[in-house]
């Protein structure tokens, strides 16, 4: 098995950074890439934030927190993942967008490199079947946000090889995150359960059995969630949540996946939660304000 040193990172959005910030932490030379030099300006800018949080709550040292910095470097160009042992996508949850980007990968990347995906839905099995070395890909589905959250799902495809597997494992207990083993279904574990979930009180709000704080205020106190589903959606995202329920639908065929009409019509009006100011609440005032 190759000895994992250089961690590439396709995305620097706030799965992509938090994948860089911890990989860093943990001691490994990280190349962070994206599409947009802004991107990767406030990526690295999230890392600081994240990172000073972490030295003013003693988590990390100030020491440590410089030397993780200067491990990360970025890119607008994949040409520099010509050196990386182990190359995580974390781009958008659309299925032909990670499919062109593992394309553009296996023609940088060498032989040895293991390609993984912190895909929250899609079929690891197919996403490998478009590289040309699905024995050494790999589903890392890392939970957000990364720095704080200690789960990562392992996610094996059909051709995915027990080296590989191990070096996931290994991989993830250098990060110090525990790991459940998850089979190449739909959605996986915690986002088979967790997105219908919230779809279910999205569908809620849309038939009027409560109001979008009733709804959140029941689930945190009734039943000792730490926050409500709605509030929940907005932080994941209202496009990444409707993305999920449409894998769920479109994979298992069963109507109880259906997305819920107002779920749509949010994304639709680019209401996408909290990256986008409003969602089911506005986040524009001092403190977040129901928007239905």
């Amino acid at each position: 098995m190759a000895d994992i040193k250089t961690i590439g990172v396709v995305g620097a959005g706030q799965m992509g950074n938090g994948i860089a910030h911890v990989c860093a932490l943990a001691g490994y030379d990280v190349i962070l890439t994206d599409v947009s030099g802004d991107a990767l300006e406030s990526g690295l800018a999230t890392i600081e934030k994240n990172m000073t949080r972490q030295v003013s709550r003693e988590i990390i040292s100030l020491d440590d927190m410089k030397a993780a910095q200067a491990r990360i470097k970025t890119s607008v160009e994949l040409v520099p993942f010509s050196g990386v042992d182990l190359a995580i996508e974390a781009a958008t949850e659309n299925r032909e967008v990670k499919e062109k980007i593992f394309a553009a990968l296996c023609n940088v990347v060498p032989k040895h490199t293991y390609l993984a995906t912190n895909t929250s839905s899609i079929s690891v099995t197919r996403l490998a079947s478009t590289t040309d070395r699905p024995e050494k890909f790999i589903g890392l589905h890392f939970m957000n946000p990364v720095p704080l959250m200690q789960l990562m799902e392992i996610i094996r495809g059909l051709a995915t090889d027990q080296e590989t597997y191990e070096m996931a494992m290994g991989f993830a207990d250098r990060l110090g995150k525990t790991t459940t083993n998850a089979e190449d279904y739909p959605a996986f574990i915690v986002n088979r359960i967790l997105v219908p979930m919230i779809n279910e009180a999205v569908y809620a709000l849309y038939e009027g059995v409560g109001t979008v704080e009733s709804i959140d205020t029941a689930m945190r106190l009734g039943a000792n969630h730490p926050m409500g589903p709605l509030t929940l959606a907005d932080f994941i995202g209202l496009d990444t949540c409707l993305s999920i329920m449409q894998v769920l639908h479109d994979g298992l065929a069963d109507t109880k996946y259906r997305p819920c009409p107002l779920l749509v019509k949010y994304v639709e009006a680019g209401w996408v939660g909290r990256k986008a100011g409003r969602g089911f609440y506005d986040y524009s005032g001092d403190a977040p304000v129901p928007t239905r």
